[in-house]
Parts: structure tokens; sequence; C-alpha cells
């Protein structure tokens, strides 16, 4: 045994602080925490995908470059081929952003947000700088600008994750004007409202759209995103990808729910209407405000502590998002689930807030 090996001193201190991610389980629960796509998967949906395999899928390395997919993605948006690129899930291509830009330099995010930004930021050993939002949880848009001067990238989510709120084109577009850097909007919620950004690309060779197969699409269990970029920020994302980062069955995946996607559309139609109406539920409870969400879950708080709140709602067999940002501490996050989903969810919280309530 070597008694002088410790991998500890050759880690840098930057990641000696991170905790591993790890999803607790909890079985038999109401999950309403992930802002997964509620419904199940279509079954000729699935036939389709399983029609398009053939002997060597699974001995055979996938394509590289997510050809055809990357062909279909172009043609459905409107936008050449050389300005797209696809991940193993969002996460990968928020992760090469930072290897490529960010690695060294000067990382600035918008908080309270999607927490791995900072994650791999610090990854891969990023400066991060957080820029909070307003009170009303709006873009602080001349900070960001300030800090952005000098920043090698800037981050934001739009629908933002977990606050539900949108930035606006005229935010977007003073960030692009103002940040010398890659301006990175991740609109993983975009088909479930907010203002598209795409239509910018062209104008804006700073702009990087982030998207994703795990919301609208329900793809969230194979982890396919994508992303928007111009090719000079993409000749250097190349550099950092794996070589065979998207697996053949998830590329086939993709490109099948895109050619039914009339059939997910329908999905997100419903989706939609369910959130509004868990919304107004939730804003005629007494001791409960709800924040207006164009995603596909809901941030709210209550009169009492969320933890009571969190634990509560468990017990009762719903399990929502609590946070560990001090930012949110107040707040819970409820994905929308199917309509009975949502009224086990509404009924648990009317309980847990009487209970709550009698021993204030």
């Amino acid at each position: 045994m070597n008694k002088q090996f410790n991998p500890g001193l050759l880690v840098r201190e930057g990641l000696k602080e991170l905790v591993p991610y790890a999803e607790v389980t909890y079985p038999e629960v109401v999950r309403l925490n992930a802002n997964e796509n509620p419904y199940d998967f279509p079954g000729e949906v699935r036939q389709a995908i399983n029609e398009m395999l053939n002997p060597q899928s699974f001995t055979r390395y996938p394509d590289a470059m997510a050809r055809q997919l990357v062909r279909e993605l172009a043609r459905l948006h409107g936008v050449e081929a050389g300005r797209i690129m696809v991940g193993n899930g969002s996460d990968e291509l928020i992760l090469d952003l930072m290897l490529t830009f960010g690695a060294g330099n000067r990382v600035v995010i918008a908080v309270p947000t999607f927490s791995m930004y900072g994650i791999h930021a610090r990854v891969a050993g990023a400066e991060i700088v957080e820029i909070p939002r307003r009170l009303d949880f709006d873009l602080d848009v001349p900070e960001i600008i300030r800090a952005g001067r000098k920043a090698a990238l800037v981050v934001l989510c739009s629908p933002n994750n977990p606050t539900g709120n949108s930035a606006t084109l005229e935010q977007v577009q003073s960030l692009l004007d103002n940040c010398p850097c890659p301006v990175v909007v991740d609109q993983a919620y975009v088909e479930f409202g907010g203002p598209d950004f795409l239509p910018l690309l062209n104008k804006y060779p700073n702009l990087v759209l982030l998207r994703t197969f795990s919301k609208a699409y329900g793809l969230a269990g194979l982890r396919v995103g994508y992303l928007f970029a111009c090719p000079q920020v993409l000749n250097y994302l190349f550099k950092v990808k794996q070589p065979f980062n998207l697996n053949t069955f998830s590329q086939l995946a993709a490109l099948t729910v895109l050619q039914h996607r009339d059939i997910f559309a329908g999905q997100v139609s419903e989706i939609i209407r369910q959130r509004d109406d868990l919304y107004n539920a939730m804003q005629q409870m007494p001791d409960v405000e709800a924040l207006p969400s164009e995603a596909n879950y809901l941030m709210f708080k209550t009169a009492y502590p969320a933890e009571d709140v969190f634990s509560g709602l468990l017990a009762g067999g719903v399990l929502v998002r609590s946070f560990g940002d001090p930012l949110l501490a107040q707040y819970l996050r409820v994905s929308v689930g199917r309509p009975e989903e949502n009224m086990i969810f509404l009924r648990s919280l009317r309980q847990v807030i009487t209970v709550l309530g009698e021993k204030d």
C-alpha cells in the first residue's frame, strides 16, 4: 500500500469544495420536482423509434456530429446546420462552454438560476461573478453589463429556472450590444412561453442559445440538448466536445420526436393550460403566493418556513423542489403535472397550510 498517496493534495481548491450531485429518491410519491414532461411517452413514437434501429445501431459508434439530427433541427428552425451543435443534454453543452471560454476567465451569471451554470464554471476553473436579480427577479441589466465588460462569458436563463420569468428582447439585445463576449441564453423552457431569441442569431455573433429535448419533448431520460451559435464560436466548442458524445439511440429518438412534434405540441398546450389553472388555484389560497410563470413550473412561498411546507407535502406523498440557495430560502418550486397530480398537490398544500396555521 502506498501510504504517501493522497489525491486531495493533487486537486485544486475550487474542486474540493464542490458537493457531488446526487439525487435523493423517494419511492411512491407524486414527483413534481424536476420540471419533466409528466405524460407517458407516446406509444406510436416509441414504435417509430424502434423501427429506425438496425442490426448495427448498438455495435457501431454513433455519428460523431449527429448530422441527420442537426439537418432536421436546421430545417425546422430555419437555421444553417453550421450553427448547430448537439450534446448529451444541455449539461454537457454548458460544460463545453465553460471549458472553452470560462476556464481561467470571468463568467458572469444572473442569479438565482439553474445551479449547474455555477457548478460547471467551478469545474472549469472559472472566476464566477454572480449578479443578483432584482426583488421581482427581473434582470439587473446595467450590473450584468458592468461585470460583462471584463468577462469571457455571460449566462442567463429565459424563462428562468426556477423563477419562471423571462428576459425581454430589449434586455437581451442590450447585453449583446455591450458585452464583448459570448452571451449564453438558456431557453430550455421556451416552448412553454416567453420570447424566442433565435431571430437575433444572425445579427449577433456573440449570441449562444441553449435548447433541450428533456422538457417539452419528454426525452429527459435520453439526455439530448442542442445549441445555436455562430460558426466561429462552434469552431472552438468542437475542440472540447467529446468525439461520440450523443449515442445512436438518443440521436434516433430525438429525430423521431421532431418528426412527431405535433403530438408533443398538444402536450405542451395542455401543460400550459394546467399551469395557468394551478397558478389561479394557488393564488386563491390564504397564506400562499405563487409567482407568474412562462415555464412548466411555478415558484411559490407561504407564510410558513419553506422546509416545513416541503416536509409536510412530502409526508402527504408529494415531492416538490426545495433550494439550498439563500436567495430562495422562502421559496419552493412545483412542476406542472397531470391534472390528477396537480389536484393531489393542491389538496396536500391546503392541508399543510391548515396544519401549520393551527400550530402558529
